[in-house]
């Protein structure tokens, strides 16, 4: 029996973040699949170069200068998945928390496996909260009055492209929440892979100062972390840059310290010294999370979303339960009265090493082709 081809989908590729972690790893187990995205940056993706890169009509159609603003297309990027003739293939992988979910299988026997990220934030857990703060400059007082018509139309398209769906894998607990309060499908929790022993914690070093890594945007809430950092007078490093950073450092007292986007040597430093990394935002998984424990460095996280699924309050960490300054610095007093020892921390985030990810989802291929 001939190995099956495969392919492997993805909502786009213009950011380095968590869910392309996925698609990266996805690729090197399955090395000969193309992967079909609806655009494509390569100077925001350099370690992609080399890969077999397949983009939607929209990678030529829209105007570069709004490509990239994701929440401007998404009747477009559906409309342009469902386009896609993947009937060379007899498995399509999708990796989704938007519309790559949306493609059709064109033949009989072709098995879809969507690996989902979050169901569409902004239509369903998150669509009051987008509703609300949706600003496009310009294009806000047009866009904003047909939100919920969009929206509903929309709510229904993805509905329709679930039942193409022959496996659903969740990456955490509240990702499987929702899909079955929003789907009403059973879903296998799969974690992202994460590179545990990256981040091996140095057998003996001194550690201090707290930390934070990843895409400055307003949603991640470093501003929680960094006016904390203020009130308690503590050195806090804030690695990483993107469109919040001007805003993060104008609030910044003088322990806050901005190092930019630094080398995954530098990364790992600065993990393996610190004492606490800080975890203020509400994200559906949360690698950099697992990174920091890798490293041995305990977490103070926003008690929910996939922080759940990584954090034991008082064992790996603190939880606090409201996501505003006064509540963060109160689990920040509480961390200061804890210890916690740098391998056992390391041994917990082995429970999201990227070898568990690649056995369930190898066994995952294998049973669709039986």
């Amino acid at each position: 029996m001939s190995a099956p081809k495969i392919a492997i989908v993805h909502d786009w590729l213009t950011v380095a973040g968590g869910a392309e972690v996925v698609v990266v790893e996805l690729h090197k187990l399955f090395p000969k699949a193309p992967i079909y995205t609806s655009v494509y940056n390569p100077e925001a993706l350099p370690g992609l170069k080399n890969l077999d890169i397949r983009t939607t009509y929209l990678q030529d159609r829209l105007p570069k200068t709004l490509r990239y603003r994701h929440t401007l297309w998404p009747t477009l990027r559906a409309k342009a998945f469902r386009t896609l003739d993947l009937s060379e293939f007899d498995i399509v992988i999708s990796s989704s928390s938007a519309e790559a979910k949306a493609v059709r299988k064109t033949r009989q026997g072709q098995v879809h496996i969507a690996y989902i990220h979050t169901p569409i934030r902004y239509y369903w857990s998150h669509y009051q909260e987008f509703r609300r703060e949706f600003k496009f400059g310009a294009f806000t007082p047009f866009i904003r009055p047909i939100i919920p018509m969009m929206v509903k139309k929309m709510r229904k398209l993805d509905l329709e492209s679930i039942k193409n769906i022959d496996v659903l894998i969740a990456n955490s607990a509240v990702t499987q929440q929702r899909i079955t309060q929003y789907y009403k499908r059973p879903s296998t929790i799969i974690h992202p892979p994460v590179d545990v022993d990256k981040f091996t914690p140095l057998p003996k070093n001194e550690r201090s100062g707290y930390i934070l890594w990843g895409r400055h945007v307003p949603y991640k809430r470093f501003d929680l972390a960094v006016e904390a950092a203020n009130q308690l007078q503590v050195p806090l490093t804030i690695v990483g840059s993107g469109p919040d950073t001007e805003r993060l450092k104008k609030l910044a007292g003088p322990t806050v310290t901005f190092v930019g986007r630094v080398s995954d040597k530098e990364l790992v430093h600065l993990a393996q010294t610190a004492k606490g990394f800080l975890f203020p935002n509400e994200e559906d998984f949360g690698i950099s999370a697992v990174e920091a424990l890798a490293a041995g460095t305990p977490v103070i996280a926003y008690a929910k979303g996939g922080a759940l699924d990584i954090v034991q309050d008082g064992e790996t960490g603190v939880l606090f339960k409201e996501q505003t300054v006064e509540s963060l610095v109160a689990a920040m007093r509480r961390f200061e009265t804890l210890s916690f020892l740098p391998a056992t921390l390391h041994r917990k985030a082995k429970r999201f090493d990227k070898s568990l990810f690649d056995t369930r989802m190898l066994k995952i291929v294998k049973d669709a082709i039986l």
